[in-house]
């Protein structure tokens, strides 16, 4: 069974509603029907403390949301847009992900090969095209593999007021979006489990 882990970076602590949370539980949904265990973190509910080891030390709650990644097949990143950027949670989560290069098999490759990266991404201003840029760049470095379309979004109008979670239901495009990112990470996911990565 295919395994998928959601790192939901919203600002927002729980129990507040979440745009960034919202979308990701639709992505898990798509998942899910599918036949996949998911699992879903909202990192600003745990203390993942800032730095690039994976261990920060006493009280760091990175080391179980690792442990969680790791023992996933597809991890999918949702963030918020502010200020035309990643939320600063989401880049925390990549800061964290760093240590993933000192991480390495008995045949010299990161623990993070084959493991396939998708992203959602929503906000109320434009910015969804260069977070996908960001993100999945920093993730490629660390070892992910993205697949072809594996980005789901929604912005609203610019300066605009409106929320993902106060629409009455899911735009057309997003859903269609939503359902590639879920068949392609799948596809991807069974295709490098078949034939990993060569040794480094």
């Amino acid at each position: 069974m295919t395994s998928v882990t959601a790192l939901v970076c919203t600002l927002t602590p729980s129990p507040a509603a979440s745009s960034s949370q919202l979308l990701a539980e639709q992505v898990l949904a798509g998942f899910a029907e599918k036949g996949c265990e998911t699992s879903l973190f909202r990192v600003v509910d745990h203390d993942v403390k800032p730095g690039v080891q994976k261990d920060m030390g006493d009280g760091d709650a990175w080391p179980a949301i690792r442990a969680r990644v790791l023992a996933s097949e597809v991890l999918l990143i949702s963030t918020p847009i502010w200020m035309g950027q990643m939320s600063s949670v989401c880049k925390r989560v990549l800061e964290r992900l760093d240590a993933e290069l000192s991480e390495k098999d008995d045949e010299g490759r990161l623990l993070t090969y084959g493991k396939v990266a998708g992203l959602a991404v929503v906000g109320n201003e434009d910015g969804a095209h260069a977070v996908t840029a960001e993100v999945f760049q920093a993730l490629n470095d660390v070892g992910l593999t993205q697949p072809a379309a594996a980005v789901t979004y929604w912005h609203g109008e610019a300066m605009g007021s409106t929320d993902y979670k106060d629409l009455d239901g899911v735009p057309e495009k997003t859903a269609g979006t939503t359902k590639t990112l879920v068949a392609n990470c799948l596809h991807l996911a069974d295709l490098l489990a078949k034939d990993p990565y060569p040794p480094s």
